[in-house]
């Protein structure tokens, strides 16, 4: 199968609105030509990201005990370390969860989408997407015991997203639908800094690669976002170079039972713009049909940090486009339609530099 998707941009997921609509509206009408793929913005509850699985599924489920209530002095996380903690109770070895909240909120955002296309808000072509966390991100609030707990949860987090894909796909034409894949708490895990995670990461990641990406129907688009967190700031952790991201995708295109649309590695802070050691693992990376989107958009250095960036990852990679290092719902600055609008014209220095 030929690629499928050769935008300039990708957004990577969380977008700073007020609400899905206002997302779809000026994220449409902003990135609409640049972009292939169209989130709602994961806003409300969302906009905490796995703090909406936390509060969703875990929290509410009778066979999940809360161990620990958030330490911030607000009750609202700043950071991992300030997050509830959660644990499964003491002789349970099977749980169920019967929906996804997570699915509701996107089949409604799609009837959204579906009406601002009709009223020719949102361009004809573009694929609604939604952003799924992977298990080990889901998961990560089993702080007291991870590995006992994660294996107990993890076989029904799966069976709870492939029934939930099927809802999805029912609801959705696949031929309007992409799926992206957050894989964040997965890489901190596989760089040894999550404390409380142990046991065998590398396959806490490859494992739900291979057996969960397989079930998206093929006509549907399908890309990996692979990060570093922004839980409080980018990057929760900052990696010495972009090997480890290189590996994963490889694994991804390799293993996922189906083509893979797009990879979205996220780049740097602003200091190693100009370091080839950072970029260079991208020689090896194999992304087969798949285009390749760098999180090398920073707010820190606007449009001439891009350029820097951009230039070093030139010389380890040919064809690639561009994306902020992560979404940018929970960080959207002082003046979020600014910060939308700043996005765009970095997209176009790149475009004005290209042509001249």
């Amino acid at each position: 199968m030929a690629r499928r998707v050769d935008s300039e941009l990708l957004l990577v997921g969380s977008l700073p609105a007020a609400s899905s609509e206002d997302a779809l509206r000026s994220a449409g009408r902003l990135f609409g030509d640049v972009i292939a793929t169209l989130p709602d913005g994961e806003t409300g509850a969302r906009a905490a990201w796995v703090g909406f699985e936390r509060e969703r599924l875990m929290r509410p489920h009778p066979d999940i005990e809360t161990t620990e209530e958030s330490a911030s002095p607000t009750g609202v996380p700043r950071h991992a370390y300030e997050t509830p903690v959660f644990q499964v109770r003491e002789g349970v070895s099977e749980l169920r969860w019967e929906s996804w909240p997570r699915i509701d909120e996107a089949i409604e955002s799609y009837r959204v989408f579906s009406e601002l296309r009709a009223q020719g808000v949102i361009r004809e072509g573009l694929r609604f997407q939604v952003c799924l966390p992977f298990p080990t991100s889901a998961l990560n609030a089993f702080k007291v015991n991870f590995e006992r707990d994660y294996t107990i949860a993890l076989p029904a987090y799966e069976d709870l997203v492939a029934r939930e894909l099927q809802r999805l796909t029912s609801e959705i034409p696949a031929g309007d639908l992409a799926i992206q894949w957050d894989v964040c708490y997965e890489v901190l895990d596989l760089e040894g800094v999550v404390a409380w995670m142990s046991g065998d990461a590398w396959q806490r990641f490859t494992g739900p690669a291979e057996r969960l990406t397989r079930l998206i129907p093929e006509e549907a688009l399908v890309g990996y976002h692979l990060c570093y967190g922004t839980f409080p700031e980018w990057p929760m952790f900052e990696a010495r170079d972009m090997e480890l991201l290189v590996r994963m995708a490889n694994h991804a295109v390799e293993h996922s039972g189906r083509q893979v649309d797009w990879l979205h590695l996220a780049g740097p802070r602003y200091l190693r713009s100009e370091d080839d050691r950072f970029f260079a693992p991208l020689s090896a990376l194999r992304p087969a049909d798949a285009r390749v989107f760098l999180g090398i958009v920073l707010p820190l250095d606007g449009v001439p940090g891009l350029r820097r960036r951009h230039l070093t990852a030139s010389k380890h990679i040919e064809d690639f486009g561009v994306a902020m290092y992560c979404g940018f719902g929970r960080q959207p600055g002082q003046d979020p339609g600014e910060t939308m609008r700043e996005h765009r014209n970095a997209v176009e220095a790149l475009r004005d530099r290209a042509a001249g």
